[in-house]
């Protein structure tokens, strides 16, 4: 038998959803049959709106789309003013305060604590600067991943602006693929640097070039989660510019009709590939998807990848870059991904006052401000924002992502956001690195999804619950050597089950015997490959510190990880707690 949600999904999904979404939006949160829930918030997310947990009835989260980051003129200063007037709860955050959104690792944003009954303004305020929330949730197509400065880039192969629209506008909004067995994650890597993580995505094109054409290679089943990633694996297939779109919609079209439903612990496309092989798929394709002739893979980019590659050459996009039509991108760091409402509207401001207004977003959660001509550099460089959000950041902050966590999200076992800033200072304050060391990438996912994507990372965290002085604690997972590029690895666990304030004191002794040990210019991926993880066991034992940790037992717990007592929710739009007796 069909899971629930398929048969729901046969009752209404797309355009028809949003009508419903918006007669629900009239009537308040209590408009919502209680017997119901369960499906209406399940089926919410394919017009991206989440509700976020237990004890925080009443309130939701949005997540956005934008096809490989792109934020054009106004699109990101009217996102930052929904973050300011809707995205405010009963509570402030302790590092963050509160009217903030989140930048995702899939080049879009979340905006959290709205009321139902907003949701019409704001969708009406950001769609009428050319921003949607459609198909960023659900079983659908997610945000098209793609490089942040594709078609500014002085070194790209081949510019995929094109034909990231096109997927994005035909295929993606396309209402008879809006129903897949579940997400499905696209991109298009056009550049040299693989920013748009193609090993990991359920279909990626990445630059190649065959017979003097260039084009793309195919790789297919990529992705992470539940402790079972997968890397994509090779499709056998070059397509020119005019022919990706076919193949990409040949793909997605052949998961829709042939991937599994009855289970959905086996239904993203990792499995369906697991289970069909790359050859059967190709001559699948070939047969009944496309009618052209596919052609075998031509010469790729991939020993060239340097985006989270587990290397020492960069390539995140961060600082001050020459584009290749003379003017400069700058790009910012944003640690853990988050952004105050303020900070949100005075990079918008930053953007259209020294550049062309156009803001871009890459898979690190940092934003770029895009077309800035040289003699503009030096002025945008002293604005008060870039002082909090560098382009010259320190390496721990350069390289920290962080998932939501126990803050909104359902799924986590362990708060993340706020408790990886306060270890970045503290390694800061407590850790040295050596000069050339530019970044470490530590990844803190609350759970086994992955969504901060730990399993790349050169260290990797991964929310879990343990015993400590007999009582229940949130901890940590703490893997190493993990990255994407020529050839991508996942890390290997180095210690399971470690109690949260006793982590930073292992990422420190880490970081240690990399800088102590290194060979010069070794990455700190190639020198956990040299050193052996039986070494690195007992080299970063799990100790208590000067760390000190403030949610260490009640994150999961309680319905809000920064507040003490009764959660006032449910509430009315305007924040007056529904009485639980009427």
């Amino acid at each position: 038998m069909a899971p629930e949600i398929e048969q729901w999904k046969d009752e209404c999904y797309g355009e028809e959803l949003r009508e419903r979404i918006l007669e629900f939006a009239e009537g308040g949160w209590e408009s919502i049959p209680e017997g119901e829930r369960k499906k209406w918030f399940s089926l919410f997310k394919h017009w991206g709106v989440f509700h976020q947990r237990d004890g925080q009835e009443s309130y939701f989260m949005m997540r956005l789309q934008n096809a490989g980051g792109v934020l054009r003129p106004g699109q990101l200063r009217a996102i930052g003013e929904v973050a300011r007037d809707y995205a405010t709860g009963p509570v402030e955050n302790p590092e963050f305060g509160n009217g903030f959104l989140d930048l995702t690792t899939r080049q879009s944003i979340q905006l959290h604590w709205l009321k139902l009954e907003d949701i019409p303004e704001i969708w009406e305020k950001l769609e009428g600067v050319g921003v949607s929330s459609r198909s960023s949730g659900g079983d659908s197509m997610r945000n098209m991943a793609g490089c942040p400065v594709a078609g500014r880039d002085k070194e790209e192969f081949i510019d995929s602006r094109d034909l990231l629209e096109r997927l994005n506008s035909d295929l993606r909004e396309d209402d008879s693929l809006a129903d897949l067995p579940r997400k499905f994650n696209v991109s298009v890597t056009g550049c040299r640097e693989g920013c748009a993580q193609d090993s990991i995505n359920d279909i990626g094109l990445e630059p190649a070039e065959k017979n003097g054409t260039k084009g793309y290679n195919v790789r297919v089943g990529g992705g992470l989660g539940g402790r079972q990633p997968r890397e994509a694996r090779p499709l056998d297939v070059f397509v020119t510019e005019e022919e990706a779109y076919d193949v990409v919609r040949g793909f997605v079209s052949l998961y829709q009709e042939h991937g599994e439903r009855e289970n959905r612990q086996k239904s993203r496309s990792r499995f369906f590939v697991d289970d069909w092989g790359v050859e059967e798929i190709r001559e699948t394709l070939q047969n009944d998807y496309v009618d052209f002739d596919l052609r075998t893979a031509g010469a790729d980019l991939r020993e060239e990848y340097t985006y989270n590659a587990g290397t020492c050459r960069g390539g995140d996009h961060v600082g001050v870059h020459e584009q290749k039509n003379g003017e400069y991108y700058v790009g910012l760091s944003v640690p853990v991904g988050r952004l105050r409402a303020k900070e949100a509207i005075a990079i918008a401001n930053c953007a259209s006052e020294y550049g062309s207004g156009e803001v871009r977003l890459s898979r690190r959660q940092n934003p770029l401000i895009m077309d800035v001509p040289e003699e503009d550099l030096d002025p945008l460089l002293a604005e008060p924002v870039l002082e909090t959000h560098s382009p010259e950041p320190h390496p721990f902050q350069r390289g920290s992502i962080a998932c939501t966590g126990t803050e909104f999200c359902p799924l986590a076992l362990t708060e993340t956001k706020a408790r990886l800033a306060r270890t970045i200072r503290w390694l800061r304050e407590n850790c040295e690195l050596p000069e050339d060391v530019a970044d470490i990438h530590i990844h803190y996912s609350g759970c086994t999804a992955d969504c901060g994507q730990a399993l790349t990372a050169d260290i990797g965290l991964q929310g879990m619950r343990a015993r400590k002085d007999g009582q229940m604690v949130e901890a940590l997972d703490i893997g190493v050597g993990g990255g994407i590029g020529e050839d991508p690895s996942f890390i290997e666990w180095v210690h399971q089950r470690v109690p949260a304030d006793e982590a930073p004191l292992v990422i420190k002794k880490l970081v240690e015997g990399y800088a102590a040990h290194r060979t010069p210019g070794q990455s700190f991926r190639e020198w956990v490959d040299a050193t052996g993880i039986e070494t690195l066991v007992e080299l970063a034992e799990p100790e208590e510190s000067s760390y000190e940790d403030p949610w260490m037992y009640d994150a999961k717990g309680s319905w809000y990880p920064f507040a003490e007592g009764e959660s006032p929710a449910p509430t009315t739009a305007d924040g007056t707690p529904l009485s639980a007796d009427d």
